[in-house]
């Protein structure tokens, strides 16, 4: 009766930008992730450009000292938690359903509140420019600089709350990839078949589902501190400062790891792809990520040797930390054997998954030295730690999205990234990088220290800054041509081959670019690792369905998620200003008695119960349907 039931639903189908904001399919809202990374991605860019150009010469005013710490502190916030997460989810969205044949994720409303959530934090903590102040105590808001002592305006408010409400959809998505891949795989897809990125996903969703909640906490008491004079940081009252940093890093460095497994995911389904061999060493990479997610949680002090922990915590965190290099470095190898030997091509893809191996190892090596804890002494707050974090975070990560985006782009929009263009932002952005922040080990070598605004001549400083701000302008002609490929290809027709690339090896593709709604007609029967390699080896054009063609079961299009999102931004905006005292006695009164708060809640409570209340059964795509898209 039910399933009777659910046939007799009309479909809503909405076109237009309600189409975008009530969709609940995972490779529109891996597109709705990709633009709202560009956007932040963007802001994040302009921000680093300015602090450049501020440090291009020695007493140099172009921004004042606040807002030098204002940029400082968005740049980092702004492009670790608004930039490279939600490419990456972007990614994710777009790829792990298909590499696992599945027709979407676990739980596809889910799916849609975690963007929303995540983009209206992000919109709420960006807001802060133009309502009073950006924060300005470091993307690490130690304390007590991010106390209303040292940091009077709303800045650090809007980083707490906002980050709270973005954390929140991160937190969201994690849960749901992890129910999705351990459910929702295609007959014959054991967890040893998996795809390479799909492994680094699950794990990645693992870390988030332990890390995120440490900073939810410490973001809590921090705005607790704040808004209704708490004392958790707070010496004088028996609070600890401290604490505070055990909180950041306890997520803080699984963080850096949830930013990179997924690029060390790309890279290796890239390289086999373009070398046309399998990944060496599967199974060793599987255990090698999963050690890596392991130990990632028990280093966090190593951000804090100087904070006075005692010789016996700076060795026992020195020594964890240098026990990672270990499967990071049984990774490269395995990257570089799985090329050695291979007919390589060099694509714009793979020049950028290339291009990450030595990258990502020099920001290795400069890991290992910083993990010696009495050289932090010496490294500690000097731009040699920026040069090191950017050598990983930018050197591995953004090149390893780059690598992504060009790979997996003709799947997820049925047209192919222009290869000269492609190339083009490649050796611009390479060379950008490499100028920007090579120097930068020895600026700090020199004693150069970290978030300065200015510095005096004559310290052989000068030059080496004056390199690293070309450099930077450089990596912005990177991006650029990259969004020039990226309208010049939309311009072109859609429709490319379910394999543009010749060599695909995993599930994806095995279906059309773009793929239909429900991704596959009949769920794949896999028979090996590579699973779509397996059946082109085995003279097949196409995988093995594991069942009979028949009605498919999808989701309805909801508005409640964005509803829902929208109640937390609002609800987010009145509490930061609850303690505000406004010159306007009706602005006093909604802020001050809590009542634009209450009526956030307010919405967003009613949406939730709206769900709850109001069962969505859905609807089928019939096999006519099917069938008639086929002769199609």
């Amino acid at each position: 009766m039910a399933h009777a039931h659910a046939h007799s639903h009309s479909v809503k189908r909405y076109s237009g930008l309600m189409d975008w904001l009530t969709t609940v399919d995972h490779k529109k809202i891996g597109i709705l992730y990709l633009i709202a990374g560009g956007l932040f991605f963007g802001i994040g860019g302009i921000e680093a450009i300015l602090i450049r150009l501020q440090l291009i010469k020695p007493m140099n005013d172009l921004v004042s000292a606040q807002v030098f710490n204002e940029l400082i502190t968005m740049h980092g916030t702004t492009m670790i938690f608004l930039g490279v997460m939600p490419v990456i989810f972007a990614l994710m969205n777009a790829v792990v359903p298909l590499q696992i044949g599945a027709r979407d994720v676990a739980f596809p409303f889910l799916n849609s509140l975690g963007f929303w959530t995540f983009l209206f934090g992000g919109l709420l903590l960006n807001l802060s420019w133009i309502m009073g102040g950006a924060p300005d105590a470091g993307w690490t808001s130690y304390t007590p600089l991010s106390t209303t002592e040292y940091s009077s305006t709303h800045g650090v408010d809007f980083y707490t709350i906002g980050l709270q409400i973005a954390g929140l959809g991160t937190l969201i998505g994690g849960i749901n990839f992890l129910a999705t891949i351990i459910t929702m795989r295609a007959p014959g897809m054991s967890f040893m078949r998996m795809p390479m990125f799909t492994w680094t996903s699950f794990i990645t969703s693992a870390m988030i589902l332990f890390a995120f909640p440490a900073i939810t906490v410490g973001l809590v008491l921090l705005s607790f501190d704040r808004l209704l004079g708490a004392n958790f940081f707070d010496v004088a009252a028996g609070g600890s400062p401290v604490l505070w940093q055990h909180i950041f890093w306890i997520f803080g460095h699984p963080e850096v790891y949830i930013l990179i497994l997924p690029a060390f995911g790309i890279i290796s389904e890239v390289i086999p792809t373009f070398s046309r061999k399998r990944l060496f060493g599967y199974s060793s990479m599987v255990f090698a990520t999963i050690l890596i997610a392991f130990l990632g949680f028990m280093v966090w002090a190593h951000h804090m040797f100087t904070t006075g922990l005692g010789p016996v915590a700076n060795a026992l965190f020195a020594i964890a930390t240098m026990l990672i290099a270990v499967p990071t470095g049984i990774k490269i190898f395995n990257w570089l054997f799985t090329m050695w030997g291979g007919q390589i091509r060099f694509t714009s893809a793979n020049l950028f998954a290339i291009g990450f191996v030595p990258t990502f190892v020099m920001g290795g090596v400069t890991g290992v030295m910083l993990a010696s804890a009495p050289a932090d002494f010496q490294f500690h707050d000097t731009y040699f730690v920026v040069a090191h974090f950017h050598y990983v975070i930018v050197g591995g990560l953004v090149f390893g999205l780059f690598s992504g985006l060009h790979y997996w782009w003709p799947k997820m929009f049925g047209r192919m990234l222009n290869e000269p263009l492609g190339k083009w932002t490649f050796w611009t952005f390479a060379i950008g990088f490499h100028l920007t922040f090579f120097v930068q080990h020895f600026l700090g070598l020199l004693g150069m220290q970290r978030r300065i605004v200015s510095y005096l001549p004559n310290q052989n400083f000068d030059t080496l800054n004056f390199i690293s701000t070309i450099g930077a302008i450089l990596m912005g002609v990177g991006v650029l041509l990259f969004l020039a490929n990226v309208v010049v290809t939309a311009r072109k027709p859609s429709g490319v081959a379910n394999d543009p690339w010749e060599d695909g090896r995993t599930l994806e593709w095995s279906i059309p670019s773009p793929p239909p709604e429900y991704n596959f007609k009949q769920i794949p029967l896999v028979r090996g690792l590579d699973a779509f390699w397996k059946e082109k080896m085995a003279g097949n054009k196409e995988m093995t369905p594991s069942e009979p063609l028949g009605p498919i079961h999808m989701p309805s299009p909801s508005i409640l998620p964005f509803v829902m999102s929208l109640g937390l931004f609002i609800a987010g905006l009145g509490f930061m200003f609850s303690t505000e005292e406004f010159s306007n006695s009706f602005m006093s009164l909604i802020f001050n008695k809590y009542i634009v708060m209450i009526v956030g809640l307010v919405i967003t409570f009613a949406a939730m119960i709206a769900r709850s209340v109001f069962d969505d059964h859905g609807y089928h795509i019939e096999t006519e349907e099917l069938e008639g898209e086929g002769k199609a």
